[in-house]
């Protein structure tokens, strides 16, 4: 992977523990192309599982693999959660994001 190569990122609610307060359900898809969220998507954004992951998704972003970042086995494939704890310490629930990874270059 280059530093220097262009990503599109799919996350993709993965699992839901407890309720998520903004209504994530599994299957649900942000699109992060290159280093924004493009016009055309018609998705919420919670800010609570946006701030959550934001450092490991710009250097995901840049190429950096999700092995060397910690947050999966497959260089392309990595998880990242919500903050939110849920019951009993909130009356939320966390969130875990799939994020996939392709070239925009290919």
């Amino acid at each position: 992977m280059s530093l220097l190569t262009q990503y599109r990122i799919r996350l993709t609610v993965k699992e839901v523990r407890g309720s998520c307060a903004l209504g994530y359900k599994v299957g649900d898809e942000i699109i992060v192309e290159r280093y924004y969220i493009p016009e055309w998507q018609k998705c919420k954004i919670c800010l609570h599982a946006l701030t959550g992951m934001a450092p490991l998704l710009m250097l995901f972003a840049k190429g950096i693999s999700a092995k060397e970042l910690g947050i999966g086995n497959i260089n392309d494939r990595g998880y990242v959660q919500c903050p939110d704890p849920g019951k009993p310490y909130t009356e939320g629930g966390t969130v875990i994001f799939e994020l996939n990874r392709e070239s925009l270059e290919d």
